[in-house]
């Protein structure tokens, strides 16, 4: 959300810091899921099961995204903004019902990989704010801890930008520049994000989040 909306608001359009974003920032979606491995130990079998989701729904939000014109993503992309920052703002709450015990239903294992899917969709075509999805889904469908929860969300949102990414360099209006940039620091804010940023306030990343998020919406909605 931060580095999408930071390109809109230094002027690159709204396509090409979309793609260029997706493409940028697979190296620290790698480098987070490293940092959570010991979060994933027991859950290869899970990962398994739902990495071919991810995939499947990446590759189908990059292709609508490359089949349907840009003029439909530029009238579309201010909502996806507005809707993301709902979702950080909604984000507490998730954890919170995350962090105490409810019941999880064992059967929703079709519903799980559909939802999946869907949100692989999401984050192909536009990634800002896919995690929150992914917490919410995982949150509510995996008996597991949030960290573990966290490290799964990682893994999948590393599989859809992946996946996303490879079709964008070839087909795409990439713009290299800010794709190097955003692949250096992203590997090492993910990297130290996964050690260090239990130790962050998040209230106070949060707001900003929100803040930048809904600087952009307004750039896109004035352009």
């Amino acid at each position: 959300m931060v580095t999408f909306s930071t390109l809109v608001a230094v002027g690159v359009p709204p396509l090409t810091a979309n793609v260029s974003n997706t493409v940028g920032l697979v190296a620290g979606s790698v480098a987070s899921s490293l940092g959570y491995k010991a979060e994933l130990v027991l859950q290869y079998a899970r990962l398994k099961r739902l990495i071919p989701a991810s995939f499947l729904g990446g590759l189908t939000g990059a292709g609508l995204l490359l089949i349907l014109p840009a003029d439909t993503f530029n009238a579309v992309v201010p909502v996806l903004v507005l809707a993301g920052v709902v979702l950080v703002l909604i984000q507490p709450r998730l954890a919170a019902r995350m962090a105490t015990p409810h019941d999880v239903s064992r059967r929703g294992n079709g519903w799980v990989w559909l939802g999946i899917y869907c949100t692989g969709i999401y984050g192909g075509y536009f990634g800002a704010a896919q995690g929150v999805l992914l917490i919410a889904l995982l949150g509510t469908f995996v008996d597991a801890h949030l960290h573990r929860v966290n490290a799964l969300k990682n893994v999948l949102a590393a599989v859809v930008n992946a996946v996303a990414a490879v079709v964008f360099v070839f087909v795409a209006p990439v713009d290299w520049t800010v794709a190097v940039i955003l692949v250096i620091g992203s590997t090492v804010g993910g990297y130290l994000g996964a050690h260090y940023g239990r130790r962050l306030p998040a209230n106070a990343l949060r707001w900003f989040v929100v803040v930048v998020g809904l600087v952009a919406a307004c750039l896109l909605i004035v352009r």
